[in-house]
């Protein structure tokens, strides 16, 4: 298969997680605790089993937040897998706020060379490939039967063009750590007027790909499985997604998958 084709089909595995995700959001639903004290709902379930039901199909194997619990030594011999978060926001859908998203990346060895985002709530999916670049599509509704090539058609390429726009730094709504605050106040000095902007989930990235913000540091901890999709958007919209105070790229399924501190710009 080719990258596109493996594409297509994280693309119709996004919109089925989000089409559960939905009927949860929209019900009266229950919130468990997983053992690290993080909320989980029936969506993260539902959406985790509609991933990995068409994900099976491409004969790659899947390291997802649901599923993490497979050992490095396996996973160090993969070639080529899917990052997968089924529900990136659990907090945001909590609060039912709608900036939630599913997250899938196609990661050759430790780069994202793919990736789908899914907004369920506002109908938005952004999608890279190296065949095509990055594109955010509106009005997607989770039950569309489109190819990514009809998609392509009236969705915008990344990034779009915000010349005017005041330097925007976009921050965690709730992780926003005393070194962010230093990176803004560093940024003023610099270019003078700097506006701020919170988003929750993988939107973040989103944000810079689609040159609705110029730069979002992350100096507070992530998983990688919250980044490789927005990382792979970000990354073939021509941005960098870069460890803190360095030039080098985030890398993946690493013995511990927890990500370093990085800056997207």
């Amino acid at each position: 298969m080719t990258t596109t084709q493996l594409l297509e089909t994280a693309l119709t595995a996004s919109l089925k997680a989000g089409e559960e995700i939905l009927n949860v959001y929209n019900s009266d639903f229950a919130i468990e605790h997983k053992e690290d004290k993080s909320p989980l709902t029936e969506a993260d379930k539902r959406g985790h089993n509609a991933i990995v039901s068409q994900l099976e199909g491409t004969d790659l194997p899947i390291l997802s937040e649901e599923g993490k619990s497979i050992d490095f030594d396996s996973r160090s011999k993969w070639e080529m897998f899917w990052m997968v978060d089924p529900l990136d926001g659990t907090k945001e859908f909590i609060k039912r706020n709608g900036e939630f998203t599913v997250n899938i990346a196609l990661i050759e060895k430790d780069t994202p060379i793919g990736g789908v985002i899914y907004v369920p709530v506002h109908k938005t999916l952004y999608i890279a490939g190296p065949e095509f670049g990055s594109y955010k599509v509106k009005n997607v509704e989770p039950n569309c039967s489109e190819t990514i090539s009809d998609l392509l058609k009236k969705g915008e390429k990344l990034p779009a063009n915000h010349a005017d726009q005041i330097y925007t730094v976009v921050a965690s709504r709730s992780h926003m750590s005393e070194e962010t605050a230093s990176f803004i106040e560093a940024v003023k000095k610099e270019k003078g007027a700097v506006e701020t902007m919170s988003r929750g989930s993988s939107l973040k990235l989103c944000m810079v790909a689609e040159g609705s913000a110029n730069a979002y540091p992350r100096y507070a901890p992530t998983m990688e499985w919250d980044t490789a999709a927005g990382d792979a958007i970000c990354r073939l919209a021509g941005f960098s997604v870069t460890q803190y105070q360095t030039d080098n790229p985030l890398v993946y399924n690493k013995e511990n998958l927890l990500n370093p501190w990085f800056l997207v710009k």
